[in-house]
């Protein structure tokens, strides 16, 4: 399953490291981040809570990029 959130990141530089953080978490079978269109595309691995992996990338994607925010 795939999922589009919209994120507020400063930098392409910052987009990257949030996608490879997505990219890290367990759950996620693909994460792609398109810093001009500030959207996030999360393809989650079957069987998967999205909300449960979501709160889990986030918590990922704070630690390379504190001042990051995904809107769920």
């Amino acid at each position: 399953m795939k999922k589009v959130y919209k994120i507020e990141v400063d930098c392409a530089n910052c987009a990257n490291k949030m996608e490879d953080a997505a990219k890290k978490t367990p759950g996620v079978r693909d994460a792609t981040v398109n810093f001009m269109t500030l959207k996030m595309t999360v393809e989650f691995e079957d069987g998967q809570d999205t909300a449960s992996v979501m709160k889990a990338v986030r918590e990922n994607c704070k630690k390379v990029e504190d001042d990051c925010e995904i809107l769920l």
